[in-house]
């Protein structure tokens, strides 16, 4: 009984060890390197007056930032390029919002999607093989920050 406790216990601990963490806008810096193992890209970090981006570029030619604040927390996501990133990845918490809106009928069609809620700002568009988007948490926006820095 003690020895399948203790196995039970072992398969529980390796499974969320091994489950894959992902950078999402809400989320920490911790798992930037599981976006980047996943999205099976390359990373560059740069410094700002008070923020940092993680710009992963994937295997297949998209660049996706994500926008830190100094306490870690991912207050923004951006993408460029040929393919669209997982949305469910990048939003985290988020897409549930993201998704209600994006159900909803809206003005510019398939091209354009522009979503302001009151915890999510997310605006997108582009044509085959050339997608845009990005999307912040304005709640989690550091002070004096322009939302206009993040592309």
């Amino acid at each position: 009984m003690k020895l399948t406790h203790t196995v039970v216990c072992s398969i529980v601990v390796a499974l969320t060890a091994a489950a894959p963490a992902l950078a999402a806008l809400g989320g920490d810096a911790t798992s930037v390197q599981s976006d980047l193992v996943r999205m099976k890209g390359a990373l560059r970090i740069s410094s700002s007056a008070g923020f940092t981006v993680h710009e992963i570029t994937t295997s297949y030619g998209t660049v996706v930032r994500e926008y830190l604040t100094p306490a870690d927390k991912v207050f923004a996501i951006s993408w460029r390029g040929p393919v669209i990133p997982d949305l469910r990845q990048m939003l985290g918490r988020y897409y549930g919002q993201y998704e209600q809106a994006a159900s909803a009928p809206h003005p510019g069609g398939h091209r354009h999607l522009a979503i302001e809620r009151p915890g999510l700002v997310l605006q997108s568009g582009g044509r085959m093989r050339a997608f845009y988007g990005r999307a912040w948490a304005p709640d989690l926006l550091p002070q004096n920050f322009s939302v206009s820095a993040v592309n």
